[in-house]
């Protein structure tokens, strides 16, 4: 999982998290019992009237009607679509969308978008993370609305680009319901967070091991909790995504290890004891490696609740040890 793997999580669904080994990145089965995670089946047009504005990654955009027939060629936003009710309205979404379970998988692709391809299945609303080979330009030259809902740098971003979905599909108070939710529980989570321990933790993208710093959004998570990143520290950390060595990593001896590379790579406390000089780090011996789901650690959706539930959890546990 490299880092332009978190780039590409939104709309390519497949780092941050968000594509190198983690597959996809971007969503996967159901993680968690979040009330604000769950896909709502009703997709009924409550608050919504038309034409709308909408003031997407690529500008504002207008909407003129309710759009039937969606297109999402992005993981984080298939899911946003199907939480605020606009699942019924969804009729593909990319090879990368694997939650909810009853998305309309395709063989459409988020990273190599084929504008043909995508404009047989007669969409009057497309959704994407990335305009790549200007497939945005090529559509609205056909007279089909673009949302370009990019990677989110922060939590604000994740919960306006709920409210984008909710506008733009005609879901607006089930879209404010659970971007509302996703505020209230999260700050709760972190307002939960033991205090007065200082801890350190490395959160993995891959085996190589690539890294995240606290300025992504994945970060910015653990900076909720009070962590302090090791990756921060590193030589060529300003990018956001630092290749760590081993030898740094096993000197900076972290109190917690995260590691969103266990579906796509196979990583886990057992795998990573057998890596040169770090079996002997504080979290293998203390059982403190906590593997996360990659598509959680890397989608910036409802379910990024579940990912902070998590993350919680960890430090709690590790705080009270």
């Amino acid at each position: 999982m490299r880092p332009v793997r978190i780039a590409l999580v939104g709309a390519l669904s497949g780092v941050l998290a968000l594509s190198g080994c983690a597959g996809n990145p971007e969503g996967a089965g159901d993680a968690g019992n979040s009330t604000t995670a769950q896909p709502s089946a009703t997709g009924s047009p409550q608050g919504g009237s038309f034409p709308v504005t909408v003031q997407a990654g690529n500008g504002p955009v207008v909407v003129q009607k309710r759009p039937e027939r969606i297109v999402s060629l992005s993981p984080t936003a298939t899911e946003g679509l199907f939480a605020v009710g606009a699942g019924p309205q969804v009729v593909a979404v990319d090879d990368q969308s694997n939650y909810p379970e009853q998305a309309p998988k395709t063989t459409l692709s988020g990273f190599k978008p084929n504008v043909e391809a995508i404009v047989a299945k007669k969409p009057d609303l497309v959704v994407l993370a990335n305009d790549i080979d200007g497939v945005v330009g090529k559509l609205s030259t056909l007279g089909v609305p673009v949302l370009v809902e990019p990677a989110a740098t922060k939590l604000d971003d994740a919960y306006d680009q709920i409210t984008d979905l909710g506008l733009a599909t005609g879901n607006v108070d089930k879209a404010e319901e659970v971007a509302t939710g996703m505020r209230k529980e999260i700050e709760a989570l972190a307002a939960d967070a033991p205090q007065g321990r200082k801890l350190t933790y490395y959160h993995e993208l891959d085996s190589t091991p690539y890294s995240a710093t606290s300025t992504t959004f994945v970060g910015q998570i653990y900076g909720l909790f009070g962590l302090t990143n090791i990756a921060d520290k590193a030589p060529d950390a300003a990018g956001g995504y630092p290749k760590l060595s081993a030898e740094f990593v096993v000197k900076a001896d972290p109190d917690l290890v995260f590691l969103a590379d266990t579906k796509c790579c196979g990583e886990s406390r057992e795998t990573l004891a057998k890596r040169p000089g770090w079996s002997g780090l504080s979290a293998i011996k203390k059982d403190r490696v906590v593997p996360l789901d990659d598509d959680l650690a890397s989608r910036w959706g409802p379910r990024v609740v579940d990912l902070v539930k998590q993350v919680g959890e960890a430090v709690k546990k590790t705080a009270n040890s």
